[in-house]
């Protein structure tokens, strides 16, 4: 990958997520990526490190080998047909990280022979802990060789079958916010018990990192880890039985099911 260049287009929240987590990890030279934003002051501290920096998206193409996409969709088809005549099968590779833009519709648009990918990354991408879902067309292995380094260098890739890509959007782009908010809610409940906000901040932040690692370290199933710590007539079956009473678990799958509803919908 270090010998290939990058344009990332629309560098918008999680354009600016993926950019900083590339960055980071060192996954190419900062002279290697070119990004493009109307405006795009913005993102001067970038140019400072030897990005690349423009408005012009042809030339960003041009420019580059792996374009990736991370518009608002109503805006990718606009920018397909800006782009498209720069597009060269035998050079190029698209990455869209569109919500809810089909492979088929992105080809409708720049016909031919290129090789396409959908991505879901999320915005943990900005600390190298994103899971990134892809699925690609028209694509030779050493094109998802070099999609799968692109994304593993900001956390795990996962391929799936294109038509969960919008369940994936939910389960791990959204995901981010409702997992946020269970943060938040932990916290708040912590200084309602008497801890201070940077203290509660601190022993949440900590418990959610701890238990996240034990079920991927471990391969281990919720529950298995969950009867670790519930003793019989202790506090924490009584605090989950509470939690459950008033449909913690019940409206968490709701709100789920009612993202990935309103996603379908578009």
């Amino acid at each position: 990958m270090k010998d290939r260049k990058l344009a990332i287009i629309g560098c918008g929240n999680l354009g600016l997520s993926i950019l900083k987590g590339l960055l980071e990890g060192q996954t190419m030279p900062p002279a290697h990526i070119t990004t493009t934003r109307r405006n795009t002051e913005s993102l001067a501290h970038f140019k400072a490190q030897g990005v690349h920096v423009t408005s012009d998206n042809v030339q960003a193409v041009r420019d580059s080998d792996v374009i990736l996409i991370a518009v608002k969709p109503y805006n990718i088809r606009s920018i397909l047909e800006e782009i498209k005549e720069a597009l060269a099968p035998s050079r190029h590779i698209l990455v869209s990280a569109v919500t809810g833009v089909t492979i088929r519709e992105i080809q409708e648009v720049v016909q031919g022979t290129l090789p396409i990918f959908r991505v879901m990354p999320n915005t943990a991408a900005d600390v190298k802990e994103s899971v990134t879902c892809i699925c690609q067309e028209n694509a030779q292995p050493t094109h998802v060789e070099v999609v799968d380094h692109l994304f593993s260098r900001i956390g795990t890739a996962i391929h799936i079958d294109e038509h969960l890509m919008e369940a994936s959007t939910i389960l791990g782009a959204c995901g981010i916010a409702y997992v946020m908010r269970f943060i938040r809610a932990m916290i708040q409940g912590g200084i309602q018990i008497g801890f201070d906000t940077k203290t509660a901040n601190a022993i949440v932040n900590q418990t959610v990192l701890g238990a996240a690692r034990l079920l991927i370290e471990r391969k281990a199933h919720p529950e298995h880890e969950i009867d670790k710590v519930t003793t019989p007539k202790g506090c924490t079956i009584v605090g989950l039985n509470e939690m459950e009473h008033n449909g913690f678990s019940s409206s968490l799958i709701k709100g789920i099911v009612a993202s990935f509803e309103k996603i379908e919908k578009k």
